[in-house]
């Protein structure tokens, strides 16, 4: 498939939570596919690891495992959820180019500058 329109239920209120609406659906997706996560009730990134989430944003997991001396004090939960949301990609370290597998849209209520 090249689009997935995934809707998580209201029971999960936060990205935190939501974020099944991604890793489930990825395996589905065509490289250079889409996964809509369309969800307007969401808020919140994550009531809890918000504000680490908002310091270390959504990539995918070479783009930590290549710069583990930057994050290696971040907690590996914050980190897998940032993956999970993101998916798979590779990161050139030597050219700082992170390559997503697919496109992940957001049609949320979390402000767009978060």
């Amino acid at each position: 498939m090249r689009s997935v329109l995934a809707m998580p239920p209201t029971m999960y209120d936060d990205l935190w939570t939501a974020a099944k609406a991604m890793y489930k659906t990825e395996p589905a997706i065509a490289d250079s596919g889409e996964v809509i996560i369309y969800a307007p009730h969401l808020r919140e990134i994550s009531y809890t690891h918000g504000k680490l989430i908002d310091q270390v944003g959504y990539h995918v997991r070479d783009y930590f495992t290549k710069q583990w001396e930057r994050f290696k004090d971040v907690p590996g939960g914050v980190l897998a959820h940032s993956t999970h949301v993101k998916g798979l990609g590779t990161y050139d370290a030597e050219s700082s180019v992170e390559r997503p597998r697919i496109q992940v849209t957001l049609a949320t209520s979390i402000p767009e500058d978060k």
